[in-house]
């Protein structure tokens, strides 16, 4: 677990404990439910090391009841911020108004990304220190030759950034390659591939540390529950 650096934001305090996000901290504090060292916490509060910080988690409906599912977005889908004309992954589900995509797969990608209610694994999915997995299929414009599947592997130096070292192999199509990930910046394989004089044709991404798209189709979600969803969940710290 992290160590904290005291004082510290009751709030934030809740969130590094994994006991919920930030937010939905705040959320408790306001319907009275949170104390420190006996008294009702109140918005802004700061807790010390010593303090004992409770939360009363037999108050009904109190505490979210968190989801997860693994959905397939089709091309032509926004992540995000949809403009006029664009449909959003919200716009295409019927999750509930609540649950939110977890990072983003632009709009003339496809593949798998997370759905849920839970603020609490946003940075710990998406912030590349955790190294947590992400697998693509590509499929590019010319042959993948041992030289492109060299400079993938070792990293390339794009504008801004140089990308870590990654796993890729090619596949049994000679201009696919599959390619895993432990960091996700803008547009990051396109611009890869870009660099080394090749376009990305299809980009699909099909894993997301242990959650497998398996046989979705494009638009289908399925709940992530059982024995997979403990190991996800154990993977980010929060169980």
């Amino acid at each position: 677990m992290e160590e904290l650096t005291y004082p510290i934001r009751i709030n934030r305090y809740l969130a590094k404990r994994n006991f919920c996000s930030r937010r939905e901290a705040d959320v408790l504090i306001e319907k009275g439910i949170v104390t420190i060292n006996g008294r009702k916490a109140v918005l802004g509060d700061r807790v010390n090391e010593n303090d004992v910080v409770e939360v009363d988690t037999k108050v009904k409906d109190s505490v979210k009841k968190y989801e997860y599912f693994a959905y397939y977005k089709p091309i032509g889908v926004i992540t995000h911020s949809p403009s006029e004309g664009q449909k959003s992954i919200q716009q295409m589900t019927d999750i509930a108004s609540d649950v939110f995509p977890v990072g983003r797969l632009d709009i003339a990608s496809h593949g798998l990304i997370i759905l849920t209610n839970d603020g609490r694994i946003t940075e710990k999915l998406l912030h590349p220190e955790f190294d947590h997995q992400k697998e693509y299929y590509v499929t590019v414009n010319k042959r993948v030759n041992n030289q492109f599947l060299k400079h993938m592997r070792r990293g390339i130096q794009l504008e801004d950034f140089l990308t870590k070292e990654c796993e890729v192999e090619k596949m049994d199509n000679d201009f696919m390659f599959r390619i895993v990930l432990t960091e996700g910046k803008k547009h990051q394989i396109r611009r890869m591939c870009t660099a080394l004089g090749y376009e990305v044709l299809d980009l699909k991404r099909v894993r997301i540390m242990n959650i497998v798209m398996k046989k979705m189709r494009p638009g289908q979600k399925r709940k992530i529950a059982g024995e997979e969803l403990n190991i996800f969940l154990k993977k980010l710290n929060l169980c």
